[in-house]
């Protein structure tokens, strides 16, 4: 008995007093382990949030539009010089992109405290610095780039591609970050500074100046045509470039497909397809998809569930119920025109390609989806005598098998693999996951087929045959000698070769039975 009264009084007095609470919340414990057990619970968005996580605070108006491309801009960009080494170092060891706190001018209006980091895959995979290069991730000496396929490098490749730019298909990179006025940029108005935005943009992405194309005519050639064809697109705009006192050739500036963004396409949500994912249906654990897709929009109020849907039925859709159900999920007229789109442009790198560049928006009204065109610096620059129903190779490397039996996991016929791996086998080294089943069964039923030729036509006539797209070169041109230190010969030269791939696109394309309806 006295042995316990010790206990009672080694328990606290709270405790003591409190027991029956005590016992009660073990027993729920209890209840709920017998009714969930080891299962995880996971929390999703059902409501919409209390406050916009994006709210906007200041909207800067500048002293021009952006994007007007028939007056001269200016852009400077000033950091310090340790906040660059720290942000290569990240680069370099640990693949990490990140921010630093920079000065912004533009076209007069200084901002600053922007945010800035490198922009790309592919694109910064031959980056060298202090004589080391990136590129060694590639081929097996370190850390693939971030969001870079395994397996996967640019061929080196210098010839050109039946009319297409000059370096051929994925064009060389000769980028070097003892030249930081040449890299590719990502700015963030609101990186540091929370809700500010310039012109609505909250983020401008600065094109590269040293790949096979300095100018990048092609690609604002592409985001043009996109426009001119009725679908979503990015503007785009020459303007001079200089990074603490560093200056180069003009430099393309490209609207980023951000919140803003988003707001101007409606009421609904914009989700970025990832480099480093896939359209494959993983269960409905929202986790599972953080590599696959990025939701740009009403984050918090919102979630990945409408994408998931749509890749799971996509995926398990019979033929029948493929071809009978598509359009209650998507706008099958606007994703025909996509694709005839990519395919008139030669874009190897469309949402087929290993970069996945493509972005969705799901409309809150009308419940479907819509694809986005997406990073056309490889636009114009494949095989331009390929057929309306031929695959886009990498490369121009010539015409491949009908694009509708494209396997997702296979290579492009004429792409080496790295490090000896064999072609589309899952483990070599040579891996590299191509295709998508969304565009393949689009393909593969007749009826979407025929619309899809349908709009193929269109294109070609509005687009091509009537002299659009030779028009807009034109003017392309004519904005980029606008300003200073522009390269007018090597604008010349450029604009030249895309004239001759247009031409040849032309020629190919008017006697294919697909436009002729022979």
């Amino acid at each position: 008995m006295a042995h316990s009264k010790q206990l009672k009084h080694r328990i606290p007095v709270k405790l003591r007093h409190n027991w029956k609470l005590l016992a009660l919340c073990v027993a729920f414990l209890a209840a709920c382990w017998g009714v969930f057990g080891s299962g995880t619970i996971r929390p999703y968005v059902t409501t919409a949030r209390a406050a916009e996580a994006d709210t906007v605070t200041t909207n800067l108006t500048g002293t021009k539009n952006l994007f007007d491309a028939s007056v001269a801009h200016e852009v400077q960009l000033t950091f310090t010089d340790q906040a660059y080494e720290d942000m290569l170092t990240a680069y370099f060891k640990e693949g990490e992109k990140k921010y630093v706190e920079a000065d912004l001018t533009i076209d007069g209006t200084r901002i600053p405290s922007v945010g800035v980091r490198l922009k790309g895959n592919s694109t910064l995979a031959g980056l060298t610095w202090r004589g080391q290069s990136k590129q060694r991730a590639m081929t097996g000496g370190g850390q693939r780039p971030e969001g870079l396929p395994e397996g996967f490098r640019p061929p080196g490749i210098e010839q050109r591609g039946n009319g297409g730019p000059p370096g051929g298909g994925m064009m060389r990179s000769a980028l070097k970050a003892e030249e930081p006025e040449n890299l590719p940029w990502l700015i963030s108005f609101d990186e540091f500074v929370e809700g500010r935005r310039y012109q609505n943009h909250s983020q401008v992405a600065v094109r590269p100046a040293a790949t096979g194309s300095t100018t990048m005519l092609n690609e604002a050639l592409g985001i043009a045509l996109v426009g001119a064809s009725g679908e979503p697109t990015q503007r785009s705009a020459y303007s001079s470039f200089t990074v603490n006192g560093r200056s180069s050739s003009p430099r393309l500036v490209v609207e980023y497909l951000d919140e803003g963004y988003a707001e101007g396409l409606g009421d609904g949500v914009l989700y970025k397809s990832l480099a480093t994912g896939s359209f494959t249906y993983k269960g409905e654990d929202q986790t599972e998809y953080t590599t696959d897709f990025k939701q740009i929009n009403k984050v918090g109020g919102k979630d990945l569930q409408p994408v998931i849907e749509l890749v799971k039925w996509v995926n398990e859709a019979s033929g029948t119920e493929f071809a009978e159900g598509l359009a209650h999920r998507l706008d099958v007229q606007s994703f025909a025109r996509y694709l005839a789109l990519q395919h008139i442009m030669a874009n190897f790198d469309d949402m087929a390609g290993p970069g996945k560049n493509y972005y969705l928006w799901y409309d809150s009204g009308t419940g479907k989806f819509k694809v986005i065109t997406w990073d056309l610096n490889l636009a114009l620059n494949g095989d331009a005598t390929s057929g309306v129903n031929d695959t886009i190779t990498m490369g121009g490397f010539g015409r491949g098998r009908p694009q509708q039996d494209q396997q997702q996991g296979r290579p492009p016929e004429g792409f080496t693999p790295p490090d000896g791996g064999e072609q589309g086998r899952p483990g070599g080294g040579g891996m590299m996951r191509m295709g998508h089943p969304l565009k393949e069964k689009f393909l593969q039923n007749a009826t979407f087929k025929k619309l899809y030729e349908e709009q193929y036509r269109a294109l070609y006539t509005n687009l091509l045959a009537d002299g659009t797209a030779s028009g807009l070169l034109d003017d392309l041109v004519a904005a980029y000698k606008l300003n200073e230190r522009a390269d007018t010969a090597k604008a010349d030269a450029e604009a030249k070769t895309l004239r001759t791939f247009l031409r040849t696109r032309i020629e190919t394309l008017r006697s294919d039975k697909a436009i002729t309806g022979a």
